[in-house]
């Protein structure tokens, strides 16, 4: 136990020494700090931690005047080393140097005056043949310090200035940015309390009706705009419907012959069975529910989570009614999609009624046989893949309209209207209007912090302003 001691002492020390040095080189890094090297003359100054600190986060040495002191305690002989140094020919800095003799520990001890010590300083220099002419120089003394460093202070901040203000600007923006998140406390009577609900209501509606509208371009899902990434579900339902129409066509002909063998009467080859036609087709519209509704569901999904982050945003500041929302959120989405999934399957439905106007449905058939090879198959085998392929075209090109339209009538249109009215109906609990408009326990500091940071950033830009 006893040999671990001084290791751990060792290690202590150390650790306070790091975080001294950091938290040094944290104030002397910023470009509006001054920094003051200061080194006793009987220490190799071009060695010294402090000196490599300061040339570390200046390098030009714009920053930087060296400070020398104790000059009475130099070795005789070494003074020449001493003003070399201060007159800037040794370790050169940009503001050079200065040399003072502060008051010792003996002078504090015997109650030495400050008054008395510059004087004993200016004594010093002046019967010292070395460094007399440093003072004649302006390079000696407490006083010529004092004059050098208010001439650099303000020459320093005067070059500063435009960074200064840009600085000050740019954080002062930043916090009234802030500020608007908590906007302005919630007011103490019953009818303000209800007016201050309703605005921030009506808001959150307000920007899910632009966002659903496509008004609105800052709220993005995996980095793609709300109504992009609808738009690119509608585009891949109408993709997945040209190549369902593309399978249609490549074992149409399979199918066919195996309805023809299963289904063909009396009738002589040639003559379509429109019992094998109608059967076809509504088994293959069948088959598109599913899909339909899998697309419903992804676009509501997506509505709901972006609707939730809107909230979140809205109503960051009153956690009751954020999770009252989002409640309300997750309810009329359900709602809203359950209204939408019947309105598709009785899409679907019609759809297995066959019918086209017949100007429509020659027009297609003529392309269906223009664009077909001649084959060599049976003769009403080819006439109902020809009427197979005009008809599931028709079928297709009216779903890659009518899903989206249910999609957009059900999720993006009613949703935020309904959740509107849902969301105003919180004011009729009058008992609940308190607990939804309770500001969370850090938010009136946070507000009060930003506020108190906004008044100080400002008359800190009116002072650089007289200044300048």
């Amino acid at each position: 136990m006893c040999s671990c001691q001084p290791l751990h002492g060792s290690i202590t020390v150390w650790s306070a020494l790091f975080q001294i040095k950091r938290l040094i080189k944290s104030i002397i890094v910023k470009q509006e700090t001054v920094n003051l090297v200061v080194v006793p003359c009987n220490v190799d100054i071009a060695t010294t931690e402090a000196l490599k600190m300061a040339q570390e986060v200046d390098p030009s040495g714009g920053r930087t005047l060296g400070i020398l002191t104790k000059p009475d305690l130099v070795d005789k002989g070494t003074e020449k080393d001493v003003v070399d140094i201060v007159k800037n020919l040794t370790v050169e800095l940009t503001k050079g140097y200065m040399i003072v003799k502060c008051r010792g520990q003996n002078d504090i001890n015997e109650n030495i005056s400050l008054v008395d010590a510059i004087a004993n300083e200016k004594a010093f220099f002046e019967d010292h043949e070395q460094f007399g002419p440093l003072l004649e120089e302006g390079k000696a003394g407490i006083p010529n310090l004092a004059v050098r460093l208010t001439k650099e202070l303000v020459n320093h901040i005067k070059n500063s200035l435009p960074h200064l203000q840009s600085e000050i600007e740019t954080k002062l923006n930043q916090s009234l940015l802030s500020l608007k998140k908590y906007n302005h406390a919630v007011p103490t009577s019953y009818p303000e309390q209800i007016t201050f609900l309703i605005e921030k209501i009506n808001r959150f509606c307000s920007h899910l009706k632009k966002l659903t509208m496509g008004e609105e371009p800052q709220e993005k899902i995996d980095g793609e705009r709300y109504i992009t990434k609808v738009r690119k579900e509608f585009d891949d339902w109408n993709t997945f419907l040209n190549k369902c129409v593309s399978k249609f066509e490549t074992h149409m002909k399979r199918v066919v012959l195996e309805y023809e063998s299963s289904y063909r009467g009396r009738e002589l080859p040639g003559f379509v069975n429109y019992n094998t036609f109608e059967s076809f087709i509504k088994e293959e519209v069948s088959t598109l529910e599913d899909p339909a509704i899998t697309k419903l569901k992804t676009i509501t999904e997506i509505t709901r989570d972006v609707f939730m982050v809107v909230a979140e945003q809205h109503f960051s500041a009153f956690s009751n009614l954020s999770k009252a929302a989002k409640v309300k959120i997750a309810i009329m989405s359900k709602k809203q999609e359950t209204e939408a999934e019947k309105l598709l399957q009785a899409q679907i439905k019609v759809e297995c009624v066959v019918y086209s106007q017949d100007s429509l449905y020659s027009n297609k058939l003529s392309k269906a046989k223009s664009n077909s090879p001649k084959s060599v198959a049976n003769g009403s085998i080819q006439e109902m893949s020809y009427h197979l392929q005009a008809y599931y075209k028709i079928v297709s090109h009216r779903l890659a309209d009518q899903i989206p339209l249910v999609i957009r009538c059900y999720i993006l249109n009613e949703f935020a209207d309904e959740l509107q009215t849902e969301m105003l109906q919180l004011i009729q609990d009058k008992d609940l209007i308190n607990v939804y408009l309770m500001e969370d326990e850090d938010i009136q500091r946070k507000r009060d912090d930003l506020t108190f940071k906004i008044e100080r950033l400002r008359k800190a830009q009116k002072t650089l302003l007289e200044f300048g």
